[in-house]
């Protein structure tokens, strides 16, 4: 089965680490823990209308809470910071928030 480009890109992470990398045309995604590099990629190129250089993914690990008595872990999850080719356009959605 074909993944969508809503089955690969779950949101855009927004943290002010993220907000200084987007000068250099480099945006962050959280993405299905099973998407490929190529599959980001495609996804962001379609969704957004850009031209994607690179991909680069890292699975973030759960982090441990503590509420009262009782302690657990927070979800892991997969990023991807994606970085556009010099002569592409910015995305959109972002331009907003600076």
């Amino acid at each position: 089965m074909e993944k969508t480009i809503y089955d690969v890109i779950i949101s855009p992470v927004i943290t002010e680490a993220s907000m200084d990398m987007m000068e250099q045309k480099k945006y962050v995604f959280k993405v299905m823990p099973t998407a490929t590099k190529p599959e980001i990629a495609n996804a962001v190129e379609k969704a957004f209308g850009v031209k994607v250089k690179a991909v680069n993914t890292m699975n973030v690990r759960g982090k441990q809470r503590r509420t009262r008595y009782v302690s657990g872990y927070t979800s892991a999850w997969k990023k991807a910071i994606v970085t556009l080719t010099e002569d592409s356009k910015t995305i959109a959605f972002f331009d907003g928030l600076n």
